[in-house]
This record gives C-alpha cells, structure tokens and sequence, in this order.
C-alpha cells in the first residue's frame, strides 16, 4: 500500500507540470494577441494640426477623453462621438471661435465652427433679406474675435406733394416812369406729386431718388411791370440833358379821336405818339411856346405843338393813340423841363 501511494504522488507531480507551463504560454499568447488586436493607432487633426496617439478605447469619445482631447458643443467632428474606432483611424476637429454678430439693434455673442461668415448665418438662423448687407461679406473666413454686422436694407416707394414755384416776369411799361413798379398779376405757386425711390438702412432713411413727376396744378406767373420813362431829360446813354427851367404842371391826356395819323394839331402837325422821340402835347402858348421842346414826367420827350381852351396856366395835354392809353394817363401832376 506505501508504495503504491508513492507512486500516486509521483504521477500527479508530472501531470501538473505537463499542463500548467503550456496553458501559461497559450495564456500569454492569448494576451498578447488580444492587446495587439485591441490596441489602435488613430490620427487626429485640430484646425489642421495633426497628432497621432495610440489607443484601446473602442469609441471615438472614449479614445479622445483619454487623450484629453475634449470636443465642445459648437465643435466640429468627422466622425459621431459614439462610433466605434478603427485601426489608422482619421479624425478632424474643427474648433468652434466666438464671434459677435450685430443685428437688428442687438449684440449677440456666437459660437460657432463654420467656415465662413455665409454658412454661420446659416446655422444660427440669422435671416437675411434680398438687400440685407452683410460686413464682412458672406464669404469672409470666421476667426475668433470677429465682430459682423448686418444692415437691413429696405427701398421703398414713398409718393409726396411738392409746390412748384411760380416765376417772376418783368415786362416794361411805356406808360410807367422808370421809377416805378407794380405788380400786375399775382404769382401762384403750382403743386406736382413726387415718387421717390428711398432707401433706408436699419430703419433710417440714407438716400432717395426721383423716379417720377405728375404737375397736378400749373404755377402762374408774377407779373411786374416796371416803367421806362425817365424822371428827368436823359439821352439814349442816360446822360442827362440840359434844360432852362422846371415846373410842377398838371396833365390830362387826349386821343386820336379821328383816327392815327388823321388828327391835326393847332400848329398845322400831325398830332403823333413816339415813345422813341418827340410826342405831341398841347399847352398854354402864353406860358410855353409853340414848337418849344420838352420833357414830362413819366411820358417822355414832347413837342408843344397844340393848344386847348381848357388847357390854361400850367396846365397841359399829352397826346396818345388810344382812348385806353388816355384813359390809362387819366389826370397825373409831374414835372414839366423845357429843354435849351
């Protein structure tokens, strides 16, 4: 019975050491292969800068927390943070900047890791209208600190009521001494409708262009009438004439009653108007002599050449074509000069 147990021993001894040191090495060699199989070489650009790590993790989020490569919410990644990791994989990090965008009278403050001014807009639906301007433009590359700014731009049709300023004509009056004006017909100012095109930019008004006009009442003009007879005996360069003497006379004035170039004079003349030269008048021969020449004021050069039985004293008779241009004259005191 000894020996037989002896024995026992002995056999159990040589079967432990006939297993255990192979299973240790197959254990190691499972081991092994397991970490080699398990263990991923991954490339990681962060705004194009590369790092490369090695990693067991078997998602994206677990190999970059482990890395200390933590992604923000406004971040960009190629690859979803639950998605499971492959050897030589790549993984692009685009890091969000912070911006400030001026809009609509407010600031905001934005993340945001887009490419461009255009396509964060777009993300952070910012509408923009038709003739919205954007500063810098859509295109423009974002970078941290970058302050944008959006202008609403509206044009609009706007309609208005204008005057229209009536003119002023000035028309000359033989039957007026030079130093005299009167206003013969009142001015009124006309009314036009105005369209305007008009911009406005963040609600105020910065330009405005006419586009059409409508006259919805014509102006009419002011007419003055400014006299041409000289107060004194001047010639044709305004130089004055000389003369012998000055009297205060009152004048009354008569037509050609029988036609222009039909009436006569006392003298034997042709009773005539010239406002260029010599007219005809009539007066107190007694006091002024026939055929003497003068000038009155505010009817011009004149020639003593008829008489009247009511024209007396210092009293005289301007001669005119008309019975309206009498009629115009009516009664006038003036100054009376007899030229030498």
């Amino acid at each position: 019975m000894r020996t037989i147990s002896k024995y026992k021993v002995v056999y159990n001894k040589n079967v432990k050491k006939k297993y255990i040191v192979p299973l240790a090495a197959l254990t190691c060699t499972l081991l092994l292969a397991f970490i080699f199989l398990t263990r991923k070489t991954i490339t990681v650009f962060e705004d194009g800068k590369e790092r490369r790590i090695a990693t067991y993790k078997n998602t994206v989020k677990k190999a970059l927390e482990d890395n200390k490569i933590l992604v923000g919410p406004k971040d960009k990644i190629s690859l979803a943070l639950e998605a499971k990791l492959v050897n030589k994989e790549i993984i692009n990090i685009k890091r969000a900047v912070n911006v400030k965008v001026l809009v609509d009278r407010k600031e905001l403050s934005i993340e945001s890791a887009e490419d461009n001014v255009g396509l964060m807009l777009n993300a952070e639906k910012i509408t923009l209208g038709n003739e919205d301007r954007v500063e810098p433009e859509k295109g423009a590359k974002l970078s941290d600190g970058m302050e944008i700014k959006i202008v609403r731009v509206e044009t609009k049709t706007v309609e208005e009521k204008a005057p229209i300023n009536f003119n002023t004509v000035v028309k000359k009056s033989s039957r007026m001494p030079n130093n005299q004006r009167k206003t013969a017909q009142e001015g009124k100012n006309g009314e036009k409708k105005v369209t305007y095109s008009v911009v406005c930019e963040d609600g105020k008004e910065v330009s405005r262009k006419v586009t059409s006009e409508t006259v919805l009442s014509n102006p009419v003009d002011e007419i003055i009438l400014q006299g041409t007879y000289p107060l004194m005996p001047v010639n044709k360069n305004g130089e004055a004439l000389p003369y012998s003497r000055v009297f205060k006379a009152r004048a009354t004035a008569y037509y050609a009653v029988y036609g222009v170039g039909r009436t006569y004079t006392a003298s034997g003349r042709k009773a005539v108007r010239n406002v260029d030269g010599y007219s005809t008048i009539a007066v107190d021969k007694s006091i002024i002599p026939l055929g003497t020449k003068l000038f009155v004021e505010g009817y011009g050069f004149a020639i003593a050449a008829d008489v009247g039985t009511a024209i007396v004293g210092n009293n005289i008779d301007v001669y005119f074509n008309t019975y309206k241009e009498a009629c115009n004259w009516a009664v006038k005191y003036v100054n009376v000069y007899v030229l030498k």
